[in-house]
C-alpha cells in the first residue's frame, strides 16, 4: 500500500470511527428516559442486542489474523461492544417480567451465534482469505439484520393493518349482500303477500 493510500486509509477510518461512535451514542437520551422512568416503556430491547451481535462480529472481523490492517474496525466496534452491552444491561434491569425473558433469550441466542463463528473461523478455516471472507459476510449479514431489527415493532402493526382493512372490506361486501337478501326477502313476501289477498286480509285483520 503507498503511503497515499495508507493516509486515505487512516483519514476515512477516523471519519468513520467518528460517525460509528455518534450512532453508538445516539440511544443514550431513549436510556436516560428509560432510567428516569424506571421503565423500558414500549421499547424493545432487540434493536440493542442485535446492535450488540453486530459490534461483535465486526470487532471480530478486524482482528488482525481474520483481516489484517483494519486494527481501526475492531478499535470502533469493541467500543461499540461495551456501549452495546450497558444498554442491554439497563434495558434487563429495567424491562417488564415478559420483555426481560424475551430479550434473554436473544441475547443467549446471539451469543451463541457469535461463538460459533468465531470458532468455525478459527478451527474450521485455515485459508487467511477464506477466513476473511466467511467473517466479513456474516457481519455484512447480521449488520443487515441490525438494521432491519426495529422493524420487529412495526411489521406487527403493519399486518395489523392490513388484517383490520380486509375485515373492513369483507364487512361492506357481506354488508349489502345482506341488505340485498333481506330486500329480496321482503319483496318476496311481499309478492306473495299480493298473491294471496285472503292471507294478506287475514294479516290485516
Amino acid at each position: 500500500m503507498s503511503h497515499h493510500a495508507k493516509a486515505l486509509h487512516l483519514v476515512f477510518g477516523v471519519i468513520g470511527n467518528g460517525t460509528g461512535l455518534f450512532l453508538f451514542l445516539s440511544p443514550s437520551i431513549t436510556f436516560k428516559r428509560i432510567i428516569t422512568n424506571r421503565s423500558t416503556e414500549q421499547f424493545s430491547g432487540i434493536p440493542y442486542v442485535m446492535a450488540l451481535l453486530n459490534c461483535l462480529l465486526a470487532a471480530w472481523y478486524g482482528l488482525p489474523f481474520v483481516s489484517p490492517n483494519n486494527y481501526m474496525v475492531t478499535a470502533i466496534n469493541g467500543t461499540g461492544v461495551v456501549i452495546e452491552s450497558v444498554y442491554v444491561l439497563i434495558f434487563l434491569v429495567f424491562a417488564a417480567k415478559k420483555e426481560k425473558g424475551r430479550t434473554m433469550a436473544l441475547l443467549f441466542g446471539i451469543l451463541a451465534i457469535f461463538s460459533t463463528v468465531a470458532l468455525v473461523s478459527v478451527l474450521a478455516i485455515k485459508q487467511e482469505n477464506k477466513r476473511q471472507l466467511f467473517c466479513g459476510l456474516v457481519a455484512s449479514v447480521f449488520s443487515i439484520i441490525m438494521y432491519a431489527s426495529p422493524l420487529s415493532i412495526m411489521i406487527p402493526n403493519g399486518f395489523g393493518c392490513f388484517l383490520g382493512a380486509m375485515q373492513l372490506i369483507l364487512y361492506c361486501i357481506y354488508r349489502k349482500n345482506n341488505e340485498d337478501v333481506k330486500k329480496a326477502t321482503i319483496d318476496g313476501s311481499l309478492e306473495m303477500g299480493l298473491a294471496n289477498p285472503q292471507q294478506a286480509k287475514n294479516i290485516q285483520s
